[in-house]
């Protein structure tokens, strides 16, 4: 069989129809929802579970409207899940386009904006990367959005809800995978709400780490801590809060570059933190941003551990960022940002997220 064929083709799979674990005095029993096309890559079976008798589920109650030749596989689930975890945090409409369980681009509607407008500006943070994504709503998507989806190469399509002409579009298209989700708004998103469910990591030997769910104490942005000179104006700590709940689902070490509600460029799963900036700078020049980057800000999702990062926002010309804190080189970062008239917020927590 052809490579390209694989990718199209669902592999077999023996898993149990159910499993059951114990945590402590806790005893969950989940259900095989649905055999997957294949896991991580074609030869690899797979099989996704949900809570048996859970509640407020989101993916694990996925209504698949359509599933597209072959079904879903590991990867389209994640990029699914990995998009509603960001566009819960918003309130208004919103999109995220997700590649390789990363977000190629994010955008919320500004006054004004229809759902295509959010779309294209969430896809046209990065084009070229939206090649082939998965695209996430956390509101009812319309005909007008789902032909400039089909405009280009989608791969799957989540939100709660689709106007009857939007489906009578999507279902032009053979491949696409098309799901309706739930309970968005009821997803924790912060610290002090319920910590389930939790995380569990595998090992290589069947060993794992178990652990809380990655959550923020950010609720607004009135939560950042000015620690410059210079406080950034409300619509750059605005922008500066839209960029941090994104970064939530980037892969470490990430930054996220961000301006008027949209990703501009997106640095991700880099060894240094100077190597992440400076891939989202290059990212939003090479894209078409270059000019917007004076009015852009910055979110990390670790500390800068040297002034270098800020020497490198300062010659692209961004104004406003915002990291954890915590470096013993803080000192001299905030130096730096007072040096160039950059503000900087600490948030007083990373958000590393390793997948």
């Amino acid at each position: 069989m052809s490579i390209k064929k694989l990718y199209r083709t669902k592999l077999s799979e023996n898993f149990p129809d159910t499993i059951k674990i114990t945590i402590g005095d806790i005893e969950l029993e989940y259900v095989k929802a649905q055999s997957l096309r294949y896991g991580e890559n074609p030869h690899q079976p797979a099989a996704f579970y949900a809570p048996k008798d859970g509640e407020n589920l989101t993916v694990g109650a996925m209504n698949i409207i359509k599933s597209g030749k072959g079904g879903l596989s590991r990867t389209n689930i994640e990029d699914m899940n990995n998009a509603i975890n960001i566009v819960r945090y918003f309130d208004d409409p919103t999109c995220a386009v997700m590649k390789h369980v990363n977000p190629s681009g994010v955008a919320t509607s500004r006054e004004g904006d229809k759902l295509v407008t959010v779309y294209q500006r969430a896809r046209d943070s990065d084009p070229v990367a939206a090649f082939g994504s998965v695209v996430g709503y956390n509101c009812s998507v319309d005909k007008e959005t789902a032909e400039e989806m089909l405009a280009g190469y989608v791969e799957a399509v989540i939100a709660p809800s689709y106007d009857s002409e939007a489906l009578e579009v999507l279902e032009e298209k053979k491949d696409l995978r098309v799901i309706q989700v739930d309970n968005i708004k009821k997803i924790s998103r912060f610290v002090d709400e319920a910590q389930w469910p939790l995380v569990i990591s595998t090992m290589n030997d069947g060993s794992f780490v178990l652990s809380t769910p990655m959550l923020t104490k950010i609720r607004g942005i009135n939560d950042f801590r000015w620690v410059t000179e210079r406080k950034g104006s409300e619509d750059e700590a605005l922008n500066l809060l839209f960029a941090w709940y994104v970064n939530l689902n980037v892969r470490s070490n990430g930054v996220v570059l961000s301006e008027d509600k949209q990703t501009l460029g997106i640095g991700t799963g880099q060894q240094d933190r100077v190597i992440a900036v400076k891939q989202a700078l290059q990212k939003a020049e090479e894209r078409g941003h270059k000019e917007r980057l004076s009015k852009a800000v910055l979110a990390s999702d670790g500390f800068f551990p040297f002034p270098d990062s800020i020497e490198v926002l300062a010659s692209y010309g961004v104004k406003a960022c915002c990291q954890p804190g915590g470096s013993i080189k803080d000192k001299e970062v905030i130096e730096a940002c007072n040096k160039f008239g950059i503000a900087m917020a600490f948030t007083d927590e990373r958000c590393f997220r390793h997948f």
